[in-house]
């Protein structure tokens, strides 16, 4: 078994995302999934290498804000409506199949495998050249309800007469999957770790990017290429190999870890739930593929597509890969949006991909005010240092001075009164977006087990305005969960405080600027009007 060193991979050494080189051979090209983790990662490499795309999705409305969404046709639909598959197949050569029922309850192997006769139907009636499904690693003998399930749709596309490619994957590791943030939280936030059995079962992962190259490779095989062939990475590795293996790149102590042979993997699923942001339903399916070894029985899709001419990625480079994705708020998709209805697990395209694989705290406010947006700006752009937090004055002068005393910045003023500019410290927090005249986002400095974010931001309404306010918090290990709860209790005062002093100084501060003879104390608002220091 390979072992892992006692250093991190050094960024530097990370593979770099391979060369796009566009197809001499350019297909038209059916995406189902679409808007899922792997679908939504796939469609824009296609179109990059020169082919035509078009995308089935039962909600198109998700797909609006994507970047490529412009370069693909999508098509409203749904695959239990057959007419429907057949109109999205109509003139299509390949056909890729992305779609798994992750989070569905009821009869989903059932829905799974009629779906599937309704897309090798469609799919033969269309002439269509080419499906490529992916499905999922497997041993021989029982399985688990999903990975049968997936077992029977790529048993059903084979039987299409349409020539087919079923690619069979194991763990998918990159920014924003699934498996990945179990394998992440359940590293973090437990430094002893009491696990079931199946963490010492063998397991082989496979970085996104392999998987990406596979799957765009298939679009231009053969049509005598036809059959179920396993994927993976370089390494196999125990699951709890891969734990550790996660926390050498993450900067933190292997952790020590007893199997159990009580926690069975219903009640590893509720384990999974309640100390990583992967909900039950889907650590479901992901814990029940690991119950058994799952690794390749055979390397025979080297002879049907090649590895990357630079190498299959190993698994720690894929963990250093995929935390520098998400340090950089770079990930492409995440499984966190996903709806069971339409999408796998990993499925979703991120409204906001800061938030992507990680746990998120938020504290949301928002007030409509008499008082024009400039007036509220003002408000907003004069926070901190001098001016004040705006609410509980004392509160906030102790966390500055807790913060100074375990070596952070505490509150350490800011460099002008007025105005702002990206990259300036106020006090504990650093400007790290500024739309001037209609929003501002801090990023903490503070010493706090995660990370934190405050956000505020105005629009017109009317006469007036509506000022929104967001606490966001990204806790680290279970230290920053408690943290945060903590802290609750003390929300109300601190951020409904804020918000109801901003809006209220802003409507003195057009009352006063209404009136020319009393400008006020300052340009920013009139201390003296308000009352008391903040």
């Amino acid at each position: 078994m390979p072992k892992h060193a006692a250093s991190p991979v050094d960024p530097d050494d990370l593979p770099a995302e391979p060369t796009v080189t566009r197809t001499d051979d350019p297909r038209r090209i059916l995406v189902l999934g679409a808007t899922g983790y792997l679908g939504g990662r796939l469609a824009p490499r296609l179109v990059d290498r020169g082919h035509t795309v078009r995308v089935l999705a039962r909600s198109p409305q998700r797909l609006a804000e994507v970047p490529w969404a412009k370069d693909v046709e999508v098509v409203e639909g749904d695959l239990a409506d057959l007419d429907a598959v057949r109109d999205a197949m109509e003139g299509m050569e390949v056909v890729y199949h992305l779609v798994h029922s992750m989070s569905a309850g009821g009869d989903f192997e059932t829905e799974e495998a009629q779906e599937a006769r309704n897309v090798a139907r469609a799919a033969k009636d269309a002439g269509v050249r080419r499906i490529v499904y992916l499905g999922g690693l497997h041993p021989k003998g029982e399985l688990s309800r999903h990975l049968r399930s997936r077992v029977k749709v790529g048993e059903i596309l084979l039987a299409s007469g349409v020539p087919t490619l079923v690619l069979q994957a194991g763990i998918v590791i990159g920014s924003g999957s699934a498996s990945f943030e179990m394998i992440r939280h359940l590293t973090e936030v437990l430094p002893y770790m009491p696990a079931p059995r199946w963490v010492r079962n063998f397991v082989q992962p496979i970085a996104v990017r392999d998987v990406m190259h596979y799957l765009i490779a298939a679009a231009t095989l053969p049509d005598d290429v036809h059959g179920a062939y396993d994927i993976g990475g370089p390494d196999v590795l125990r699951y709890g190999q891969m734990m550790n293996g996660y926390a050498v790149e993450a900067g933190l102590r292997q952790r020590p870890i007893a199997s159990l042979p009580v926690l069975t993997p219903w009640l590893a699923s509720h384990w999974v739930n309640i100390v990583t942001p992967v909900p039950r339903q889907i650590a479901v399916p992901l814990i029940g593929s690991l119950v058994h070894d799952c690794v390749m029985h055979d390397h025979r899709i080297d002879d049907v597509i090649p590895p990357p001419a630079e190498g299959l990625v190993p698994y720690r480079r894929a963990v250093a890969l995929a935390l520098t994705r998400e340090r950089d708020a770079e990930v492409e998709t995440s499984w966190r949006d996903a709806s069971g209805d339409d999408a796998p697990p990993s499925d979703p395209l991120p409204s906001d991909p800061e938030w992507a694989g990680t746990i998120v705290r938020t504290d949301e406010r928002e007030r409509d005010s008499s008082a024009p947006p400039e007036a509220v700006w003002q408000m907003i752009e004069g926070i901190g240092g001098e001016n004040g937090w705006y609410s509980m004055p004392l509160l906030w002068a102790a966390r500055g001075w807790m913060d100074r005393f375990v070596g952070g910045a505490g509150l350490a003023g800011r460099r002008d009164r007025k105005r702002i500019r990206v990259g300036e410290q106020v006090d504990w927090w650093r400007v790290e977006d500024l739309q001037r005249g209609r929003s501002l986002r801090l990023r903490a400095e503070m010493r706090v087990p995660g990370r934190a974010w405050l956000e505020l931001s105005v629009e017109p309404r009317g006469d007036g305005s509506t000022y929104r306010q967001r606490a966001v918090f990204f806790p680290k290990g279970l230290s920053g969960r408690l943290y945060w709860a903590v802290l609750i209790p003390f929300h109300h005062f601190i951020f409904q405080g804020m918000a109801e002093r901003i809006t209220a100084e802003a409507e003195q501060l057009a009352t006063v600027s209404s009136d020319p003879g009393d400008t006020g104390a300052h340009g920013v608002r009139d201390e003296g009007a308000a009352g008391e220091p903040r």
